[in-house]
């Protein structure tokens, strides 16, 4: 794999920013008229989605990539969710874009996020599917994604409470998705601690 030769560009918003607030980032599941976020049922499709997404990902970047999972509610067979597939991009040091952020560019994605309190993640769109990327290095931040994920899996009393507090929220008027997410934290935790492991 080469590396780009286009410069990566100027850094975009750091924390605070998602695809609901960056005014260049199309989002298709939040509506900014009505302050609403969509959720739909599960759909067969969003596994092969994910599985197209790895194939691009790692002939753009190889060796650079250490892991790259599926997570989020689309993770979760049976789970309505965001029409958005969530996928995890582990890498050695997020904050040295240089390994990774000209490549992804190159092919389309868009970097929306930056938040260096959060163990380096970025964020970016997908170049041709609703997709939220997101690069983070091994630890404690995509254990706990991976932990969530694989609680939902397994536990059908969890992911009905997941699901019922999703459709709830979904109902009401927010300012961006990330104030969305956030209303989610406390349900979130109280099924994290019946996951087991630790953050």
């Amino acid at each position: 794999m080469s590396p780009s030769t286009e410069p990566p560009g100027p850094p975009l918003p750091v924390r605070g920013a998602d695809p609901g607030d960056a005014a260049t980032v199309e989002t298709r599941h939040f509506d900014r008229a009505t302050g609403r976020v969509l959720i739909v049922e599960s759909d067969p499709k969003w596994p092969y989605l994910f599985q197209r997404e790895v194939e691009r990902i790692r002939g753009l970047l190889g060796g650079a990539v250490l892991g790259i999972e599926h997570v989020g509610s689309t993770a979760v067979p049976g789970l309505a969710a965001k029409p958005c597939v969530d996928v995890l991009l582990l890498v050695a040091d997020p904050d040295d874009e240089e390994a990774y952020r000209p490549a992804l560019e190159g092919a389309g994605y868009r970097l929306f996020l930056v938040e260096p309190e959060r163990s380096g993640h970025r964020g970016f769109k997908g170049p041709d599917v609703n997709v939220n990327l997101h690069v983070y290095p091994e630890g404690s931040e995509a254990r706990r994604m991976l932990r969530f994920r694989d609680r939902l899996r397994s536990s059908a009393e969890d992911r009905e409470l997941y699901e019922r507090t999703k459709r709830e929220l979904a109902g009401r008027t927010w300012g961006s998705v990330r104030e969305y997410g956030d209303a989610k934290t406390g349900v979130v935790d109280e099924i994290l601690s019946r996951a087991g492991g630790e953050d």
